[in-house]
Parts: C-alpha cells; sequence; structure tokens
C-alpha cells in the first residue's frame, strides 16, 4: 500500500483488523439484494455492508445503483460477520467493511461479457476487449506468477552467477536459414532492417567482446503462422557463456529453474534425464517426448521377419525398413471402434502408414487379421515382447524407419488423449518431466528438396568433438553439439556449443548449406580476432509460463497476445498505411482488385 491513498488492499483483510477505519479502492465485483457488495482488486475480495438507515441514504443509493465493474472508493470499519454467515472459501471470509463514506470514481457501461473465471467467452471476444479479460483472477495470477518468475531467474543468474545483462538491436539484417523474418522498410531505396527471430548473432560477439556471460530477457519475431504455442512475437529467457561445454549449460539450466520454480508448483529434481536424439525418435517417434507415460514405439522386425505377412516382407526388404508397434493399456475397454478407425485414417492421412490393431481379448488369446499367418510360438511372443496384457489394443505399422516412427508417435499422444477423454488417467496433470534431448544430426535433408541440407538447429552449431572429419567428407552423418530441454512432451529450450573458428564456419555457410557467406560477413570477421570457445540456450519464457499454470495456450500467459492469424483484434493491427506515409520508404502496394473494392466500401 506504499505510495497510494488505500490504507489496505481487497484480499488481505482479516480478524486481527476488526475495529479498525479502513480504505479501499476496487471494481465492484456483484451486489446482493442492496445490502451488500463485493469489492475487487488484485489481491481478492472484500464484502461492504450497505448501510440501510436513513442518515446514510445517498450512500445507499449511490452504492446501489453503481452498475458492476464500476470503479470506488468505500471507507468504513471492519467488523467481524455475523455468526453463520462467515465465507471460509474467501480468505477475507471472517470479515465485512461496513461503508461509511463511498465515492464513484469511474462508473461502467454494459460488459461485452461478465468479469468471471467460470463464464465462458469467446477467445476472439477476449482479445477484443483484452483490458477487461486482464481483470480476471486467472489472467492476475499467470502475469504474476510470470513476473516472479523472471525476477527469480535475474537473481540467479546476475547476482549469484556474474551474468551480464545486455540489451541487443532489434532493427538488424537478413539471417540465412531458420524461420521468416519480419521485414522493415528503410528510407534508402530497395533496403530494409530486419527484426532478429533471436538475438543469436549479437550474443555470440558479445563473447568475441570478452563479456563472459551475458542473458536478456529477449524479445524475438517470427512471421510464422500462430499455433497454441507459438505467437509472431514472443520472450525467451537468452543465455551465452564463454569457455564452456554442453554439460555446463544443462547444469546452470538445471539450476535456474529450480531457483525460479514456483513454491505453489511443487519441487523439481535435478539433474535432468539425458536421451539421444536416435532414442527419442525410436521410442518415442518425436524428438519431444512426452515421459509422463510409458506406451513406448517397439521394435518387432525380428519378431516377424520369419513370418509370411507380405506387407512386413516387403517393408524388411528396404535399407532402413522396419516394422514396430504400441500398445495401448485397456483399449479395448475405453476405445471405441470410431476411435480406433479416426486413429488408422490420422496415419494414413498424415503419414501415408497403414496401420493393423491387434486386440487382447478375455482370455488372453488374440484378435487380428494378422493371426492367421503367426504359429502360436509366435503370437506368444509377440504378446511377451509387446506385454501384452487382456484389453490391450496394439497398433503396428511396417515401412521406412523414421516414416514409421514419427506415425506411431504421433498415434500415442492422440491414443493417450483419447484414453483420458473417456476416463484413464495416464498424465498426471500436477506432474512435471524434464528432459534434455542430445546429439542431434548437424544436418537434415531440406523437405522440398531432400538432396540439399539445412541445419538442424542453426548454421552457427557446432559439430560433435567426435565428428569433426565427418563435416568435411560426409556430412549428413555428423551429430551436432545442440540441446533441447524438453517439458511434458513441450520443447522448452534449444541451445548449443558454437563455432569459434571463422575458417569452419565458412565451410558450414558455403559448402554444406550453400548460403552466401556474405551476409554474415562481421561475425566471420569477428570470429578471426580470437572468439573464445563458446555456447548457450534460449528458453522459451511464453511456453515454460504456460506449462507451469497448465494453460491451454500461451495467449494465456501474455497480457497483449495476437490472435491465431497474428492480429490484434483489440486494436486491429496490423492496419492499412496512406501512400503518403509509405513514399519515404520507396514502398508502393500493388492492391488484387478484390482488396480494392474492399477498401473503398
Amino acid at each position: 500500500n506504499s505510495f497510494v491513498t488505500r490504507t489496505n488492499t481487497c484480499g488481505e483483510l482479516r480478524s486481527t483488523h476488526v475495529g479498525q477505519e479502513v480504505t479501499l479502492y476496487g471494481w465492484i465485483q456483484y451486489h446482493r439484494q442492496g445490502l451488500f457488495l463485493v469489492l475487487r482488486d488484485f489481491q481478492g475480495l472484500t464484502q461492504v455492508v450497505i448501510p440501510q438507515d436513513e442518515a446514510h441514504s445517498h450512500l445507499k443509493e449511490l452504492l446501489s445503483n453503481a452498475p458492476v465493474e464500476s470503479v470506488v472508493r468505500v471507507t468504513g470499519i471492519v467488523s467481524s460477520r455475523p455468526p453463520g454467515q462467515e465465507n471460509p472459501k474467501m480468505p477475507t471470509g471472517d470479515i465485512e467493511v461496513k461503508a461509511e463514506t463511498a465515492e464513484i470514481l469511474n462508473s461502467c457501461k454494459k460488459l461485452p461479457f461478465e468479469i468471471k473465471d467460470f463464464i465462458k467467452k469467446s477467445e476472439a471476444l477476449r482479445m477484443q476487449y483484452r483490458y477487461l479479460d486482464l481483470r480476471s483472477f486467472q489472467l492476475q495470477y499467470n502475469l504474476r506468477l510470470r513476473s516472479r518468475t523472471v525476477m527469480r531467474m535475474r537473481e540467479y543468474l546476475c547476482n549469484l552467477h556474474g551474468f551480464v545483462d545486455v540489451e541487443t538491436p532489434t532493427l538488424f539484417k537478413r539471417t540465412p536459414g531458420g524461420a521468416k523474418e519480419f521485414l522493415v522498410p528503410s528510407r534508402e531505396a530497395g533496403k530494409f532492417y530486419c527484426l532478429p527471430q533471436s538475438p543469436q548473432q549479437f550474443k555470440q560477439l558479445l563473447m568475441v567482446g570478452g563479456l563472459d556471460r551475458y542473458f536478456q530477457v529477449a524479445r524475438c519475431y517470427r512471421d510464422e503462422g500462430s499455433r497454441p504455442d507459438r505467437q509472431p512475437e514472443f520472450t525467451q529467457i537468452d543465455i551465452e557463456m564463454s569457455f564452456v561445454d554442453q554439460t555446463g549449460i544443462q547444469r546452470l539450466i538445471e539450476g535456474l529453474l529450480q531457483y525460479s520454480w514456483p513454491e505453489e508448483r511443487g519441487s523439481i529434481t535435478t539433474p535432468f534425464p539425458s536421451m539421444t536424439y536416435k532414442e527419442a525418435l525410436d521410442d518415442y517417434g518425436t524428438d519431444k517426448p512426452d515421459t509422463r507415460f510409458g506406451m513406448k514405439i517397439v521394435d518387432i522386425s525380428d519378431f516377424l521377419r520369419r513370418s509370411d505377412i507380405q506387407f512386413v516382407q516387403n517393408a524388411l526388404r528396404f535399407p532402413h525398413g522396419t516394422v514396430r508397434a504400441i500398445c495401448i493399456p485397456q483399449g479395448a475397454r475405453y476405445l471405441k471402434n470410431k476411435d480406433l478407425e479416426s486413429l488408422k485414417e490420422s496415419a494414413k492421412s498424415q503419414f501415408n502408414q497403414e496401420i493393423l490393431e491387434i486386440i487382447c481379448r478375455p482370455d488372453g488369446s488374440l484378435k487380428s487379421l494378422l493371426t492367421k499367418f503367426l504359429g502360436e510360438k509366435q503370437q506368444s511372443e509377440l504378446i511377451q515382447g509387446l506385454n501384452i496384457q487382456v484389453d490391450d489394443v496394439v497398433l503396428l505399422t511396417a515401412g521406412e524407419r523414421k516414416q514409421v516412427c514419427s506415425a506411431l508417435g504421433n498415434l500415442r499422444l492422440k491414443s493417450a488423449d483419447l484414453l483420458e477423454a473417456a476416463g484413464l488417467v495416464l498424465r498426471d496433470p500436477a506432474a512435471f518431466y524434464f528432459l534434455w534431448v542430445v546429439d542431434f544430426p548437424l544436418f537434415l535433408p531440406k523437405e522440398d528438396n531432400p538432396t540439399e541440407l539445412e541445419s538442424a538447429h542453426h548454421p552457427f552449431t557446432a559439430p560433435h568433438p567426435s565428428d569433426t572429419n565427418l563435416l568435411y567428407s560426409d556430412p549428413t552423418k555428423v551429430r551436432s553439439q545442440h540441446y533441447d530441454l524438453v517439458l511434458n512432451g513441450t520443447e522448452v529450450g534449444g541451445g548449443s556449443i558454437r563455432i569459434h573458428s571463422a575458417e569452419q564456419q565458412r565451410f558450414v555457410l558455403e559448402k554444406v548449406l550453400k548460403e552466401d557467406s556474405e551476409v554474415l560477413s562481421h561475425l566471420l570477421q569477428a570470429l578471426e580476432f580470437g572468439a573464445p570457445p563458446h555456447g548457450g540456450i534460449a528458453l522459451g519464457l511464453d511456453r515454460l509460463i504456460s506449462l507451469i499454470v497448465d494453460a491451454p495456450s500461451i495467449r494465456d500467459v501474455i497480457a497483449f497476445p495476437k490472435s491465431f492469424r497474428g492480429r490484434d483484434l483489440m486494436g486491429n493491427a496490423p492496419d492499412y498505411v496512406t501512400p503518403e506515409e509509405l513514399e519515404p520508404y520507396h514502398i508502393q502496394v500493388s492492391w488484387p482488385l478484390a482488396e480494392k473494392e474492399a477498401k473503398k466500401s
């Protein structure tokens, strides 16, 4: 209550305050029969008694007629509630304030929706009136927890471990590879700035400059479609260190998260488990596995190699051919036929993979199209290999290893959603399973042109020390010093040890990635002036906080987020500008005919 004219907040009054005169400021949450109103501020609720006697008729009329969500000042005496009228669900439920004077500071007009967490509102409406949505207890809690977490992170990095908080430029130039960047026109004809997708180059240059330990709560920008866990502008905890290895970065981040973790979310155990990229793909079909539940992918190629099943034999003839399966616990009990059909259709449409199911009957026998091709011994081996129990459902597919694993990994998550929707709890919503994924490939084939390579992480990632020679002979086989941090199946951080040799960096850009190294001439030049070995990481703050508070979308932990299409529905941005405003930037807009007509109307 420092610096303000209230004596207390609406959430702090208790029985110990009885008899005191207090002044409260807040919003009217609701009225009760003209006898009470509930006043709300950022900290909680207080019941205010409206006087009924003739001497206070003006005050009664003022408070009784004030619309909900009006801002008021109330001065009165704290009293105990009458016996039997206490509200144990409210922290202030033992007391009430008997109003003596009041003032309507700002009356509220008719609301587009009620300011209550249990009232369902469309997301578009919430974003259009975001300033009203921010009054909800849930958003208030999310943003305050985010603030506390960032403050604790600053303490840990700057006060305890000597990191320097440095702000890097927002206007820069294009970076080769990676996500699409937002362009910003300049007054020089044909020249544009780019908004950085991360401060990657700057933090490396800070290491060349001898800063040793850098940290920033960094704003980043990517011109991509929005998703529940992605925004065109987002925030990351950006970190870089000199003279460090992968283990050093991992221990730093584990300590940082343990130190800043909210008490109300329990404690987290360190060190976090680690898994290679290959293990993650083989066991979970993804490089960001949700390890809160089992249902691992199992390679059953050897069980079926001797069978006469044609599609199995066709798959195993190829160099990377495989037969794999997942076992859905209690699937026959909890999943309906339409659920199984939707899973099979999903694998077909998304991954071009045919799925066969095997159901374990109550007597322990298997029901499947496959059983007529398998002898009793093979069926028994299959049951043991997959640990099949009564009422389990097995989903099996064959083909190229990566395609098969990706399809089964996707079905694993969809199956878990279906089981939980049917009432079988697989994932504890209060549990937090962190995981390091390491030993990624340094390069991957481009999706649109598999004969060319692109960086799996970014072009500044150093090769694994054991694979450095392969960089010059067979770059497709090189592992990287790239590491991702995964929480409950969501990537919340990624980093790497960087290339600090100008010669090696130039080779990667020009010979492997076929990029124009001139765009990065400033960085290549800097690496020639005594660049120290260095590495770093960035934690996605929005994603991390949304997982901590169990929000359905990162938009619920950002004060003013963009919509799914990247629009600001409250301020109606992006917006048109006039030709006169564009003239200094040497830009003319070429309007499609339909848009011209719409703009005229």
